[in-house]
């Protein structure tokens, strides 16, 4: 039994000694409060190193051949004249409008029809066919050149439009196709069904209620080949042997000779074929920014 003298006579226990103060976080500053000139400063230094270029094909374009000027005083078009004419561009122009807007075309439907497949339907081999559409993407264009120059050859296409056409959009459908069936994912599909009770069937429910909102997703895509289609080389020059047959790439390339490189013709060759592709892009900025986006979020 534990009397009161033993209690008394116990040492009290030690206290724990009081945990040290933790240190104040650090305020981070939220988007407003941080200086203008720290965001404007390396924007703007990445603005100026990526037009000097631009400015460089400009200048060579509009001064006067063997000027040495930095700025384009006098202007003069004469190498836009030269290219145009002398040179085939307005030939080589039309040819690359024909080639993109039907790879275009061809690549929106076909895209759109296998996308809504992927994204509506359950099949077994979805899954293996949906990885082999990635692993396509892995595979360069030059390895499909040999094989498609045997198969136009076979088909009497070679040194024509058409087989420039046809293996664009083939190159450009795997990639078209997942954009599509992912932008598909995100409509609702309660709408479809709704219109099914209202008594459309599958395709006019899909024209009325789901064509409609796919229609940023379809502007990114049809963008997305007309660019890769107006600007690749390699198709071209190898399908296409007359010269009154070829693109605005292989038209460029003629510019440019072993033993010289006309710089000024060069440069306006350059304009010409980059123009279009600014025109286009500012106009379909938004609804591209959005298709790629959305596109991006389901999967």
């Amino acid at each position: 039994m534990i009397t009161k003298e033993a209690t008394a006579a116990a040492p009290a226990p030690e206290r724990a000694a009081p945990a040290p103060p933790r240190p104040a976080r650090k305020h981070r500053p939220a988007w407003d409060e941080i200086p203008r000139w720290q965001i404007y400063l390396p924007l703007g230094g990445y603005l100026v190193f990526t037009l000097i270029p631009f400015y460089w094909i400009l200048l060579f374009s509009l001064r006067p051949a063997g000027s040495t000027s930095l700025v384009p005083w006098p202007v003069t078009f004469d190498h836009f004249e030269k290219v145009w004419t002398e040179r085939s561009f307005g030939t080589y122009f039309g040819n690359s409008v024909l080639v993109g807007v039907a790879t275009l075309v061809m690549t929106t439907l076909v895209a759109l029809a296998g996308g809504y497949a992927l994204a509506r339907f359950d099949f077994k081999v979805k899954r293996v066919f949906m990885l082999a559409l990635l692993c396509s993407q892995f595979v360069p264009g030059a390895l499909l050149l040999v094989p498609l120059f045997e198969i136009f050859a076979e088909l009497r296409m070679i040194n024509s439009l058409v087989s420039v056409i046809i293996a664009e959009t083939v190159f450009q459908l795997p990639l078209s196709m997942i954009l599509i069936s992912n932008f598909i994912k995100n409509v609702p599909y309660s709408l479809e069904e709704a219109a099914w009770v209202d008594g459309c069937g599958r395709m006019r429910a899909f024209r009325i209620v789901v064509l409609p909102l796919l229609r940023p997703g379809l502007i990114a895509v049809g963008s997305f080949a007309f660019v890769h289609s107006w600007n690749h080389f390699l198709f071209a020059l190898m399908f296409l042997n007359n010269q009154g047959k070829q693109t605005i790439p292989v038209g460029l390339n003629t510019l440019m000779s072993a033993d010289s490189v006309d710089l000024g013709a060069l440069a306006a060759g350059g304009i010409v074929a980059a123009v279009p592709v600014v025109i286009v892009f500012a106009f379909i900025q938004k609804w591209l920014i959005t298709g790629f986006s959305a596109g991006a979020v389901k999967g």
